[in-house]
């Protein structure tokens, strides 16, 4: 039989079961023994699901209590030595501390994973960083799928990956220094694994998606050359992209097999098929992991079969990458239109397909005749949507003016301008936009959505939440201050229900980090504006101050990245779409008073691609994009932009070229490290980098505080430097931010009176 198998499933549950229980934890309301019971439960019921489905080979070691590259530094025994911490003993209080924070420790530092929207911790290497073979938590994970049957594979993160994601600390150097000591302890992984009875393991090595220098390459040659002499069957898997210009090394590596993303990069499967090793399975990456429509079974038969007629068993199917980032299962969002739910796969809906292409190339077409209607159906339904086409929409993004994107004069006079009009102190101080989203307006929202609270009287209790937001800020003494978005479930979500052409599930949730669920909408058709979305909240609260307001948006680029995106027009076409549609907002915003306005972006990182040459026709229109939202907008309306969890070092130019008048970013947990790449460049327009963490609950002291504003100091004139948080505060309870905002006031206040802005 044809190989089912995965290299992973969503951790969370299909009620966001997972997020559950680790806030229960963390509040105290559970104790460790209640948490790694609710979470083995959780464990076991996907390894049985999957079982169910058909699937051969279950993933072991995919499901983790925060993080799977986390897990990756436990497993090699090389967490950060500031902790004190043994990774053999370590604690679930010690655990989460790794990922959180304590007084003492930052929490490491968190990143994207790759070109998702999910946050992994970002492993800390030292030039004398040890390594000591950890696998007694997979080991234990294996005993309890055997007790119930479940055949298993271990996926691991692949050693070359695991060096690649970490950063030096202590110094630069090269971390491929580490890798003799880190493969041997791979071996010593490998040996245990097959010593309890394991036949085969995934090692998954998605940098090779990236175009990785010579030595790297060379080390990847070197690495699994060293570990294909364990007596396991390893099988090397790479995602996220073509690895088509690597076909020659990996086909001559010494694995039993190697996973491809034919999702991602079907035209890679060319430079593999025709001369494929007769010892090695190709695993097809055939479903897709990364996005939530329904396959189009016809079309993946038809490049499945000749593969099949070739191989043989030696085809084993999977989806593109990890289950993870797709929400649990479409059958339970009953309350959507049947079409259109009809054109979705969540991860449970992917098994089935596998079955199905399974039963297809085993059986002949014949077997799944109705299947291969059924999905030819949904298909041809879904282009002739009239979800889908909006003419006017259409008609005014061809129309576009010469220049629209462009504001009307340069920073330097828009920044006279505008502090003319908003008189801010030096270091202004301000946040990111939100406040805490406590109990009550929880539920309140709930209630209202429920029908128990009229519209008139949710306006009202949101209107109480502005008040409390704005009084607290005025009392902290901030300088241009939020509304504090307690009328928002969520920045990306907010905005998609009243946009056409997004829609929304019940319980699509997805894991971003750790207990933050997201449920990303569905961009189903061309996207346009009916109405006001955050003017009267703005306005509302502008009236209760006679400090500056910001208006608040979530970017075009963003409200794509972090949406399921039609895959039928390309993506910088519903990008300039989403552009538009807030451009409207904008312009309704200035109209009405306000004359700062954020549009956030903290995606726009991670949507380049990852390989470079794909990376400036991204770039051109992501920024195209940007700019197109402020169409029209007079010079003295301030826009603001906050990125977070990014690398700029090589965009920095692209991202002066987004000609925000003022960019936040976040650079606390990396020590403002993010701030070298600005000097080196000379960034031209004002910064805000974090000097407060938001996501860990430790709040900072004040000397730190301080001292990450004297490093920004060092390479940001005085005159253009804005003195803010990482990022919003909405998941932070109201004690935790005051004592922190308290803090980050006091040390603006104080470096006021030490500094004069430089003449000119």
């Amino acid at each position: 039989m044809t190989t089912l198998h995965l290299s992973g499933f969503p951790r969370i549950g299909a009620k966001r079961e997972l997020k559950f229980l680790l806030e229960d934890y963390w509040q105290g309301k559970i104790d460790e023994q209640a948490l790694r019971q609710g979470a083995r439960e959780l464990r076991q019921r996907h390894w049985l699901l999957q079982k169910g489905a058909g699937i051969t080979l279950s993933p072991l070691g995919d499901f983790s209590l925060y993080d799977h590259v986390l897990d990756a530094q436990i497993l090699v025994g090389a967490i950060p030595p500031r902790f004190g911490f043994d990774a053999a003993t370590l604690s679930s209080a010690q655990y989460f501390q790794l990922a959180r924070g304590n007084q003492q420790q930052p929490a490491l530092e968190m990143t994207k994973w790759f070109d998702t929207n999910y946050h992994y911790l970002v492993p800390e290497w030292h030039a004398d960083t040890r390594f000591a073979a950890n696998p007694a938590p997979l080991l234990a994970q294996l005993a309890e799928a055997r007790a119930l049957g479940i055949r298993t594979k271990p996926v691991l993160v692949g050693p070359l990956t695991l060096l690649w994601l970490g950063k030096c600390k202590g110094g630069e150097f090269d971390r491929l220094q580490l890798l003799p000591a880190l493969l041997a302890c791979y071996e010593n992984i490998l040996q245990q694994l097959a010593a309890a009875g394991v036949s085969w393991v995934q090692l998954d090595e998605p940098i090779l998606a990236l175009d990785l220098p010579a030595d790297w390459l060379q080390a990847i040659s070197t690495a699994y050359r060293q570990l294909a002499a364990s007596p396991l069957n390893i099988l090397l898997a790479t995602y996220f992209g073509s690895v088509a210009e690597h076909a020659a090394l990996l086909t001559t590596l010494p694995v039993a097999g190697l996973h491809l993303d034919l999702v991602r990069a079907p035209e890679q499967l060319a430079a593999f098929a025709a001369d494929w090793p007769a010892d090695k399975i190709l695993s097809a990456g055939i479903v897709d992991g990364r996005n939530i429509w329904r396959s189009n079974l016809t079309a993946q038969l038809a490049l499945l079969e000749p593969l099949a007629g070739q191989l043989g068993n030696r085809l084993w199917l999977a989806p593109s990458c990890s289950l993870l980032h797709c929400p649990v299962d479409a059958a339970a969002e009953t309350e959507m239109d049947a079409d259109l739910r009809s054109w979705l796969a969540f991860a449970v809906q992917k098994l089935n397909e596998l079955k199905l292409l399974q039963r297809g190339l085993e059986q002949g077409r014949n077997s799944i005749v109705h299947e291969l209607q059924a999905s030819d159906h949904v298909q041809a339904i879904r282009r002739s949507s009239p979800l889908i086409h909006r003419p006017a929409v259409q008609d005014k993004l061809a129309s576009l003016p010469p220049g629209a994107d462009q504001r009307r004069s340069p920073f330097a006079s828009r920044a006279k301008q505008q502090q003319d009009w908003l008189q801010l102190p030096l270091l202004p101080t301000t946040t990111i936009g939100s406040f805490p989203q406590t109990a009550s307006i929880r539920s309140a929202r709930a209630a209202f959505r429920r029908g128990e609270l009229s519209a008139a009287d949710y306006q009202r209790a949101m209107q109480e939440e502005i008040s409390l937001a704005m009084r607290r800020q005025e009392a902290l003494g901030l300088d241009v201050l939020v509304h504090g978005e307690a009328e928002r479930n969520d920045m990306v979500e907010y905005f998609g229900e009243q946009l056409d052409g997004f829609v929304f599930t019940r319980l699509g949730w997805v894991q971003s980090y750790g207990s933050r669920c997201v449920k990303p909408p569905i961009i189903v058709g061309d996207v346009a504006r009916p109405q006001a979305m955050t003017v009267s909240w703005a306005v509302y609260a502008q009236s209760l101050t006679q400090r500056p307001v910001k208006g608040m948006l979530t970017g075009p680029v963003t409200l794509l990245q972090w949406s399921f995106v039609r895959d039928d027009v390309p993506r910088s076409t519903v990008c300039k779409q989403i552009a538009l549609a807030l451009n409207e907002e904008v312009l309704e915003l200035e109209n009405a008073g306000i004359r700062i306005i954020q549009i956030d972006e903290p995606a726009i990182r991670e949507g380049l691609p990852l390989k470079k040459a794909a990376q400036a026709d991204y770039l051109r229109w992501a920024g195209e994009a940007f700019r197109l939202c402020s169409w029209r907008l007079d010079d003295s309306t301030q826009i603001h932009t906050h990125m977070c969890y990014s690398a700029f070092g090589d965009i920095l130019p692209q991202i002066a070229a987004l000609d925000a008048d003022v960019i936040t970013i976040e650079t606390s947990r990396s020590d403002m490290a993010l701030l070298q790449d600005f000097a080196c460049f000379h960034y031209p327009n004002q910064i805000g980098p974090g000097v407060y963490d938001i996501h860990s609950p430790r709040t900072p002291r004040l000397a730190e505080m301080e001292a990450l504003l004297h490093k920004a100091l060092q390479v940001i004139p005085v005159d253009r430097l804005w003195v803010n948080p990482d990022c919003g505060l909405k998941t932070r309870s109201w004690p935790e931010v005051e004592a922190a905002l308290q803090r980050m006031v006091a040390v603006a206040k104080n470096l006021r009176q030490q500094l004069t802005v430089p003449a000119g």
